[in-house]
């Protein structure tokens, strides 16, 4: 672990618009900077870098953040490997908290194996393009399959030659060792002791993590020979799990993230011929059948994901696979069928971008609309094949997690089917039985079997929504003025020196009060234990935050005044400096934001009561009336000190 100090130091050393600038062409505008964001496309400038606040944001797509926020989201990092990157640019020695000798060993195996497969590389594409038998044999295979020489160096790719032992005698002069030759698989070790190249006579494709770290190698044979496998890959190691990496991320993760969405496809060539036609935001689960591990992967780039197979039954039964995990995973799946006999590959090859682009938009359909068509197909007349393939539907749609989006596809599969929605909301519940519900979702399943109805779904989609953010905008502008405001004097006056962190706590405290956005819980708690320490600058703070939430949190209050009219008009319309009313307003917004919280909690109390009620769950139904009990003594409290009893 980074020692605390090592961190700060990375802090006041990095520039946010310097580390910026690297990546973004950036024009002064006042005593901020703008342009064109990297998180997505577009042609006016709307991102902003703040030097004097150190935080960035987008007012187009809202990415915000502090400076090692921005590595973290462009290139996909985590926070430690983020504060890795500045250390290094700004030439800071981390220092790491003691090791223990196995960590020590382990950590060391590591970086070894990383120079060396790093070495390997270099290695690969030198005998690609500067040896004869490299060129004829290696770069006369990759032409012909449509690659140029550009692309080629992008991903990397190499030659290894038909020497037994080429590559591994001439790591082992260069100092490599064979341990750490065997252990990344580039050498086979015989029984004898000598060492053989795993991939000798294959066309190399070298696999990078998502930072961009060659951690294993796949090898294309360039023979004839039926004994063979056609591809080889570097066996799992320290450094490699296939089932954690995803081919050409690396690549594809910018492209994602500004599109929003990813392309999901099969191998090497597929993933490099998308990306030579434009569509970078491919990749492919090479050498492996779809994961969880990989899937979650792609979730830290976008929540969307298409994929794209081939034309035959193999092509298509392994996409049903795939498709279950990604729905389970919570993701928004679309799926592209290719003309019969072709592949990504083939097809990038024979098309223009703006032509599979168009293919894509028009073949492109949800998961629910492809796997009822396709099994409609095979099912014909036969009943019992009916039965089975309303099964199988049902099973795809009680992996989705979310409610709502279950009980969409459970309508779009009951027309589809011709079925009663209640019969496949049946056949849910009792697949979902062996699964801990929450009380959300056995409400939900509660009123869907009362009403099916497309009204009810809409009606509870919208509930859902308003719910979520109806305590949006107070709970936003309170944590605004937390870290603006917090160490003034709220009301200057002799008999009172409450300053306003004092205030917004000591308020929440008295009705046992907890915001409803985690990351604002978070800045919450740290203000209470640091708000009387001399040193602690609320805003430098937040925005400088271990926890990546609260850094987005704090730079995108801190980044642009909230609207005071979202909640009431202020003299017609005119907003004053929020600083010179700041005792009239935070009171009527903290005394707003408990009311409405408040009526929340007792609506959702009141739903559950009824659900058990319904269900006949006496033990869970008292704990509800004991909360309702609890929840009404303080909406009690504060009518009668508001002298109101709603909410404007």
């Amino acid at each position: 672990m980074i020692e605390q100090a090592t961190i700060q130091k990375v802090f006041d050393a990095a520039d946010i618009y310097e580390v910026v600038s690297e990546f973004v062409h950036l024009r002064k505008r006042g005593v901020n900077y703008v342009g064109c964001c990297p998180f997505h496309n577009e042609k006016t400038g709307s991102f902003t870098v703040s030097p004097s606040k150190g935080i960035f944001k987008c007012f187009g797509c809202g990415k915000v953040g502090n400076v090692v926020g921005f590595i973290m989201e462009h290139e996909q990092m985590n926070y430690i490997e983020a504060i890795k990157w500045l250390a290094t640019k700004y030439n800071i020695t981390v220092e790491e908290k003691e090791l223990t000798e196995e960590q020590k060993l382990e950590k060391t195996q590591r970086e070894s194996m990383l120079v060396l497969t790093k070495f390997a590389q270099e290695y690969f594409a030198e005998q690609l393009m500067n040896t004869d038998e490299g060129i004829s044999v290696g770069m006369g295979y990759l032409k012909r399959r449509g690659l140029d020489e550009e692309t080629i160096r992008k991903f990397g790719l190499g030659y290894c030659p038909e020497a037994y032992d080429g590559f591994s005698k001439h790591a082992s002069d260069a100092g490599y060792k064979k341990e750490f030759l065997v252990k990344t698989g580039l050498s086979i070790e015989r029984d004898n002791g000598n060492l053989i190249d795993r991939f000798r006579e294959r066309v190399i494709f070298p696999i990078r993590d998502i930072a961009g770290k060659v951690i294993a190698f796949g090898g294309r044979i360039m023979k004839n020979d039926v004994k063979s496998a056609k591809y080889v890959n570097s066996p799992e190691s320290e450094i490699y799990h296939k089932s954690n990496t995803l081919y050409g991320i690396y690549f594809a993760k910018k492209s994602i993230v500004q599109n929003d969405r990813c392309y999901l496809v099969e191998g090497y060539l597929d993933v490099i011929s998308f990306h030579t036609r434009g569509i970078e935001n491919t990749v492919a689960s090479s050498g492996t059948s779809l994961t969880v591990e990989q899937i979650r992967l792609i979730r830290r780039l976008t929540s969307n994901v298409t994929v794209i197979y081939d034309g035959d039954s193999a092509g298509i039964k392994a996409s049903l696979r795939g498709i279950d995990l990604i729905l389970e995973e919570g993701l928004n799946v679309k799926v592209v069928s290719l003309p019969e006999g072709d592949d990504p590959d083939s097809f990038a090859q024979s098309h223009t971008e703006d032509e599979i682009k168009e293919y894509i938009r028009t073949h492109e359909t949800d998961f629910i609309k492809f796997k009822v068509g396709l099994l409609i197909e095979q099912a014909g007349n036969d009943p019992v094949e009916k039965a089975k393939l309303i099964t199988s539907i049902v099973h795809t749609i009680a992996l989705i997690p979310d409610n709502i989006t279950r009980s969409v596809y459970i309508k779009e599969a009951s027309s589809m089917m011709n079925l009663d929605e209640a019969v496949l909301l049946d056949e849910i519940v009792r697949l979902r039985k062996g699964k801990k519900l929450t009380e959300q979702e056995r409400g939900f399943i509660s009123a869907k079997k009362q009403e099916t109805t497309a009204a009810n779904v809409d009606m509870q989609a919208k509930k859902t929504a308003a719910d979520k953010t109806s305590c949006d905008t107070e709970e936003m502008m309170l944590i605004r003025y937390l870290l603006l405001f917090g160490k003034r004097r709220l009301y200057e006056t002799a008999d009172d020196s409450t300053s306003v962190g004092e205030y917004i706590i000591s308020e929440l405290r008295e009705d046992e009060l907890t915001m409803l956005n985690i990351a604002a819980q978070r800045i919450i708690v740290d203000y209470t234990d640091n708000m009387y320490n001399a040193d602690f600058v609320p805003e430098k703070f937040f925005t400088l935050h271990s926890d990546p939430d609260v850094c987005k949190m704090s730079a995108n209050v801190l980044s642009e005044p909230y609207e005071l009219s979202k909640i009431w008009r202020i003299k017609e319309n005119s907003i004053i400096m929020e600083d010179m009313i700041l005792a009239d307003l935070l009171p009527k917004i903290m005394d707003n934001y408990k009311i409405r919280l408040v009526e929340m909690m007792a609506s959702e109390t009141n739903s559950k009561i009824l659900e058990m009620q319904t269900a006949q769950n006496d033990d869970a139904l008292m704990e509800l009336l004991r909360k309702k009990a609890s929840i009404d003594k303080i909406r009690s409290r504060l009518t009668k000190k508001l002298r109101r009893t709603g909410v404007k």
